[in-house]
């Protein structure tokens, strides 16, 4: 009989905290595109209403792991989160389970600190104007973890359902109260519309799940820094701003495979117009170019990112002795 320890959702959020998930992400990241992790492209079973991803993914020194994910994008009305999901960590030199532990979370949190890494790498230095577009789990967890890697003076919120945003703005302030970077209280402003939100901002971060364009280019003050963390059958950004912007990816297949795996977005490019953030935080590529260079970041969720996210909660949760084992 094997122990395996489960840890749950209420645990994962006590332990999983943002600074040193950012650390290990960026390790993770230049693994990648090292060639010491190997990830294959995800696979998704379709139902009517959803899909159920199967993510599996090692990454040297730092796991093995595989997550199930289902994605039912009509639970937001329900009140039931439209990504779930178990990661199982296994031991990487044995392939002995170690632990089961609830992913949503994880997801949640992992995909917006890969978010901040692009973001911490990319943005002008004096970026102070943040627009989250989306209002759900996406848009909140960014609010948790971008404002960590640029001193921020204004953020706003928008939403297709104005009340969405509204009421993410008014917990905003209670999100950055402990995650800004440089203790300030920025102002917080629900806008109407996303163009509004994205005129005159320094970071834009799209977390929605639109199926149409959400961000136009002629919106884009010049410098500006765009996030991309919707579904990668939907397209979040127009032509004019994947063609015209400085492209970022997790990995290259998000241009050279389908969606799943790949972008929508990024259908048909040149594999070699994007670069990898491995490759960025390596040094073997270059990153901004200019102060008034539109930088983009286009994520399709990355299993390395589970992997690094998962060991830092089988450590943490063993060091704090949370979660409960059980023979299998």
């Amino acid at each position: 009989m094997t122990e395996v320890l489960i840890v749950d959702g209420a645990a994962v959020e006590r332990l999983l905290e943002v600074e040193p998930l950012l650390s290990a992400l960026e390790e993770a990241f230049r693994k990648l595109s090292a060639g010491r992790a190997s990830v294959p492209p995800r696979v998704a079973a379709r139902t009517p209403h959803g899909l159920l991803g199967a993510m599996p993914g090692y990454v040297e020194d730092a796991g093995l792991a595989s997550k199930l994910v289902s994605v039912f994008p009509g639970n937001d009305g329900g009140g039931r989160p439209s990504h779930q999901g178990l990661i199982v960590l296994f031991d990487e030199r044995t392939g002995t389970p170690l632990a089961v532990m609830d992913g949503i979370r994880i997801t949640a949190l992992r995909t917006a600190a890969a978010t901040a890494v692009a973001t911490r790498h990319l943005a002008r230095d004096d970026a102070s104007v943040l627009a989250i577009l989306g209002a759900g789990v996406q848009g909140r967890a960014h609010l948790e973890t971008v404002p960590r890697v640029r001193a921020l003076r204004e953020v706003r919120v928008a939403s297709r359902t104005p009340a969405h945003a509204r009421a993410l703005a008014r917990e905003a302030p209670s999100l950055l109260a402990g995650s800004a970077v440089d203790g300030s209280s920025p102002e917080v402003v629900a806008c109407k519309t996303f163009e509004e939100a994205v005129r005159g901002a320094d970071i834009v971060c799209a977390c929605t799940d639109a199926h149409h364009p959400v961000i136009e280019f002629e919106w884009l003050a010049p410098g500006a820094h765009v996030n991309s963390v919707g579904g990668s059958a939907g397209r979040e950004l127009d032509a004019a701003t994947v063609y015209r912007g400085r492209l970022f990816v997790e990995w290259r297949g998000a241009v050279t495979s389908a969606p799943p795996a790949g972008a929508g977005e990024l259908q048909g490019l040149d594999p070699d117009t994007a670069v990898e953030l491995g490759e960025l935080l390596a040094g073997r590529r270059s990153g901004r170019g200019s102060d008034r260079e539109i930088t983009v970041y286009k994520s399709t969720g990355h299993a390395v990112e589970d992997v690094a996210a998962a060991r830092l909660v089988y450590e943490h949760a063993l060091s704090a002795g949370l979660g409960t084992t059980v023979s299998i």
